[in-house]
């Protein structure tokens, strides 16, 4: 189903990801050790916004191609995805989508280089499912904005040069902001201790007084579809991502259960364990074909918000469960440092729940099987 272009995209990525990424992240995430350096060499292999036109600095790219770069990275880490993904669909996206020229052309060349890193400001400290409850606020001052209120659990943010926040202003309609890493009154505190995603970065935004240039409001979307629209990219990313992280769990299941001795032949031989290889490669042949699908779909402009919730779901609950019985193929050296599964396993903790949690994705299929919203 794979076009020449794709597959050649698919190999690009994954030669980057053995060279720069898998020699390295164990002992990343045991330090809990964001490598910056990395941005850079994102940007240089064009894993920033790739669906974004080449004018821009973008790779002018279709879904499929980003849904493929995504399933590459995070073959080698759900942290390092989130760190592309964030940058693509959650920064760049904002900012190409509903932007005015003069932020697209200042921002998104920088972007997609790697030279900025960016972040996404909608989730709160008291707002998490229900991001219209949001109380971070801007209030027109006459030349300018001024910006207050703070985010939680943000991707990037300890090490970002420019974040699209989401909030309220006067007359309680959501608007989406740019802010500078420098502005007055604008900090980005680091989470620490994360048993998930130790290789990415995560903090929060902090902001007290804020000026904003009124250039820097986006002009071209008003209320919450701006950045539900941002997510519905980014979960479309997921749903290709967590397909990599299941597949590198398998892969790894598959070669031990091969070479792991018990009882004079290989643990392989044994009914249980080819049982839960031949499920394991079932479930993710299966979540592949809707992703390409989803994929098809998007491309065609006809993808809807709850087909994109459903695949990120199934594509995130297949991965965990694939990661479990990975662990369980692997006996006690699963859970050492040797092999990527309990990694993975807690990296995919935290995707199972950012960006719209499992509970709250299946009540988005729910509300749009039945035309209630059981959430409200």
């Amino acid at each position: 189903m794979l076009t020449e272009e794709h597959l050649l995209i698919r190999q690009s990525i994954r030669d980057f990801v053995k060279k720069e990424i898998s020699p390295n992240i164990e002992k990343w995430a045991q330090d809990a050790h964001f490598p910056s350096e990395i941005v850079r060499k994102f940007g240089d292999v064009g894993a920033f916004g790739p669906t974004i036109p080449q004018e821009y600095g973008g790779g002018g790219l279709d879904y499929i191609s980003y849904g493929l770069i995504m399933q590459e990275i995070e073959r080698g880490d759900s942290g390092m995805r989130s760190t592309a993904s964030v940058q693509g669909s959650l920064v760049m996206f904002p900012i190409y989508a509903y932007g005015s020229e003069e932020q697209r052309k200042k921002y998104l060349p920088k972007l997609a280089s790697g030279e900025w890193l960016g972040c996404f400001g909608l989730t709160e400290p008291d707002h998490g499912s229900n991001p219209g409850g949001m109380t971070t606020n801007i209030k027109d001052m006459g030349d300018h904005y001024l910006l207050n209120g703070a985010k939680l659990w943000i991707s990037n943010s300890p090490e970002c040069q420019v974040a699209v926040v989401w909030a309220k202003n006067e007359q309680g309609r959501i608007k989406g902001v740019i802010v500078e890493r420098g502005m007055e009154g604008f900090s980005t505190p680091e989470i620490h201790n994360k048993w998930s995603l130790r290789a990415s970065c995560t903090g929060e935004l902090v902001f007290e007084d804020v000026k904003i240039p009124k250039e820097n409001i986006l002009p071209n979307v008003d209320g919450l579809k701006g950045p539900l629209s941002c997510l519905d990219s980014a979960r479309f990313g997921i749903a290709w991502g967590a397909i990599g992280a299941a597949i590198d769990c398998y892969e790894s299941a598959l070669k031990y259960s091969l070479q792991r001795e018990q009882f004079g032949r290989p643990i392989g031989a044994f009914q249980l364990q080819q049982k839960k290889l031949a499920e394991m490669l079932t479930e993710i042949t299966k979540a592949q074909l809707m992703a390409w699908r989803l994929g098809v779909l998007k491309n065609e402009g006809k993808a809807t918000s709850a087909q994109i919730s459903m695949a990120k779901r199934n594509s995130v609950d297949m991965a965990l469960h694939v990661a479990r019985e990975a662990r369980q193929i692997h006996g006690g050296m699963g859970i050492t440092g040797e092999y990527s599964i309990m990694r993975h396993m807690m990296n995919l903790e935290s995707v199972i729940t950012y960006e719209g949690t499992h509970d709250i994705h299946l009540l988005i299929t729910g509300a749009d099987i039945t035309g209630i919203q059981a959430f409200k």
